[in-house]
């Protein structure tokens, strides 16, 4: 009996495989998108309550038992990064070992929590739609988790191992060009993928780019978690908390806004002694207190300059109508060690609808082709589509059904 069961798996895959052509999916995460875990073997904690030392390695995100008043403390301590301004690179406390489980298994994104916790769900509906029309798990849909903490500039192994995996994906699955399939920040690290590739690579392995709620210009949100933290949406977690970890990760830098999609004299923070532009960043900072912030600004920067086309299919989706923090306003005598009001434009709730559509721009023609050399591009806006609500929006999950069938 054993034996027939293995024998119709293996049918299914190969039928799988085979089945209309369709293109295997590689899904890539977003900030916060996929399962992290660490290794303990520390001298001291900062609360008695703290583990110094650990067995193996465990998950640290998402589990939220580890996110609770008090045992936080010991969380935010293992998981925050240290900076080395020498290096411009940052690492895991000492004796804190972080890794990322399960390459190439979509299993790390589709649930951020490995006991499938409605909580931690995230490409879980995408994937379940992917299957009912022909997909197979770790066969034709793939998943591509990395150290979201940190930016391009030290996420060099997985641009290669993402190479790799779509070379073997498209192997696997009859020579069929691979889809990539993005959330959120993921969208800026599959672009910049493709910028590192040579246009006939391209031509051959990726099929399309669909994108959710790709920050493509940053946001100014960034803005506001350096200034006072985010509670993720949650009501038992604390802004000033969370803030401790989120200002050590150059990811939160290389997600400020963009000087191609904010003017020069637009005020990002407003105090009654001085109003803080794209251009005034180091001085903020410094006002702030964060000096290594404006130094992963500048490790960053780099990549927010370049808004090259990625030179393949691109399906942008994107949420609007939904107020998204454009200014963070401090009231006169606050200066900036107060709370600010958080003035608000359009936007996804995360990303300002200028950063969300920029997308659009690679459609624009330059003589007789378009900038994205002549590779489609199709923006689908969708009212209300929260940033990450986006993931299980049925019309979303209808779309990509939809494409994926073509």
């Amino acid at each position: 009996m054993p034996s027939i069961k293995i024998s119709f798996l293996f049918i299914y895959c190969i039928l799988a495989q085979n089945s209309l052509g369709l293109s295997p999916v590689i899904l890539i995460p977003g900030d916060g998108g996929s399962q992290l875990e660490a290794k303990l073997n520390k001298t001291s904690v900062v609360h008695y309550i703290c583990a110094k030392t650990s067995t193996d390695y465990f998950n640290i995100w998402l589990n939220l038992e580890l996110l609770v008043p008090f045992v936080i403390d010991c969380w935010v301590d293992n998981l925050k990064l240290e900076y080395d301004n020498v290096t411009r690179t940052t690492r895991d406390p000492e004796g804190v070992s972080v890794r990322i489980p399960g390459w190439g298994n979509p299993e790390p994104v589709e649930w951020l929590d490995p006991s499938h916790d409605k909580t931690g769900a995230y490409f879980n509906s995408i994937a379940d739609a992917l299957v009912k029309i022909g997909y197979v798990r770790n066969v034709s849909i793939k998943g591509a988790p990395y150290d979201f903490r940190k930016a391009p500039n030290e996420n060099a192994d997985f641009f290669v191992k993402l190479k790799t995996l779509v070379e073997e994906t498209y192997t696997t699955n009859n020579k069929t060009a691979v889809t990539l399939l993005v959330h959120s920040m993921g969208g800026s690290m599959a672009l910049h993928f493709l910028r590192l590739q040579k246009q006939p690579w391209k031509d051959q392995y990726i099929r399309r780019l669909i994108s959710l709620s790709a920050p493509w210009g940053g946001a100014v949100k960034a803005l506001k978690v350096f200034a006072i933290g985010d509670d993720l949406g949650s009501l038992i977690l604390r802004e000033s908390v969370m803030r401790a970890e989120q200002i050590t990760c150059p990811s939160l830098a290389w997600l400020l806004p963009s000087p191609l999609f904010w003017k020069p004299a637009e005020v990002l923070v407003q105090t009654d002694k001085f109003n803080y532009t794209i251009n005034d960043l180091q001085k903020l900072f410094t006002d702030m207190d964060l000096p290594n912030a404006w130094e992963m600004r500048k490790d960053t920067e780099q990549y927010t300059r370049d808004f090259s086309a990625p030179g393949v299919e691109v399906h942008c989706v994107y949420g609007y109508n939904i107020s998204t923090v454009e200014r963070l306003v401090y009231k006169p005598g606050t200066w900036l060690d107060g709370y600010p009001t958080l003035s608000g434009g359009d936007g996804d709730g995360t990303v300002n609808l200028r950063s969300l559509t920029a997308c659009e721009h690679w459609a624009k023609r330059r003589g007789r082709s378009t900038l994205n050399g002549g590779k489609p591009v199709k923006s689908l806006p969708l009212a209300n589509a929260e940033h990450l609500k986006i993931l299980h929006d049925q019309r979303v999950i209808d779309y990509i059904t939809t494409v994926m069938k073509i």
